[in-house]
């Protein structure tokens, strides 16, 4: 069996898929009608105290999804890929594959890959069903911008795996590996909440599905894809040298 549909089958046997695409599409199909309600859900639950809220629109919609996956979605993911990239966790498991490879590369690329196209997968499904929502209870929006936002995202996703990978490398244990790139990504929210720098960090990539199907500008987003790019294959070439020299 090749290392390839080895990959396929824990992530579907294990339904860590299906977790994902249960989770971004849940948020998918209640972002939307979530948000052109909010105000009488808020009423009925306050006892009929009235709560004034902004106005509903598409943009608002898009926005609420895309917060939500960018936090329990992003956490669903990342425990995902560290299960896959920290490959080392499981003492007797790495022993077996590493004795049977010659290079860390080939333990490395397909668990990547397909973790990257899980996440990819989920967030695709998650953002028909917040575009199809959208449409129906708030707006339409920018087709093409639906598509360039869900492009960078995933992107984004690309990048989130590659840290995972290259602290996999290091760490010993799924947990932290999932914690350590988690904190990366929040200390990259953080650092790009401070001036310009944020237009040319990966985290920049996130606002993309919420802005670019309302009118955004795309041009805003291009330095911040051009680093991610470059960053994500460096931390994967990290994660291949330090697997590489990692002792059994």
């Amino acid at each position: 069996m090749s290392l390839w549909r080895l990959e396929a089958l824990r992530l579907l046997r294990t339904h860590r898929l299906l977790a994902l695409v249960a989770v971004y599409g849940f948020f998918g199909l209640t972002a939307p009608p979530m948000t052109r309600y909010m105000s009488e859900i808020l009423e009925r639950v306050g006892g009929g105290v009235q709560i004034i809220t902004p106005a509903p629109t598409a943009a608002a919609g898009l926005a609420t999804f895309v917060s939500n996956t960018n936090q329990i979605g992003l956490l669903v993911y990342t425990l995902v890929v560290a299960g896959a990239v920290a490959f080392d966790a499981q003492r007797e498991m790495a022993v077996f594959l590493r004795t049977r490879v010659p290079s860390s590369r080939v333990l490395l690329l397909p668990k990547y890959l397909l973790s990257v196209a899980a996440g990819a997968l989920a967030l695709v499904v998650g953002t028909a069903a917040a575009w199809y929502g959208t449409v129906i209870f708030l707006g339409p929006v920018d087709a093409v911008g639906v598509l360039a936002g869900t492009a960078l995202s995933v992107l984004y996703l690309a990048f989130i795996a590659a840290v995972a990978a290259a602290l996999g490398a290091r760490l010993t244990s799924v947990l932290t590996t999932a914690v350590g790139t988690l904190a990366v990504a929040l200390a990259l929210g953080l650092v790009g909440s401070f001036g310009s720098l944020g237009e040319w960090l990966p985290s920049h990539l996130l606002g993309a599905l919420s802005t670019l199907p309302v009118g955004a500008d795309g041009g805003g987003f291009w330095r911040a894809a051009l680093v991610t790019v470059v960053a994500t294959g460096a931390l994967l070439a990290l994660a291949a040298r330090l697997g590489d020299r990692r002792e059994l």
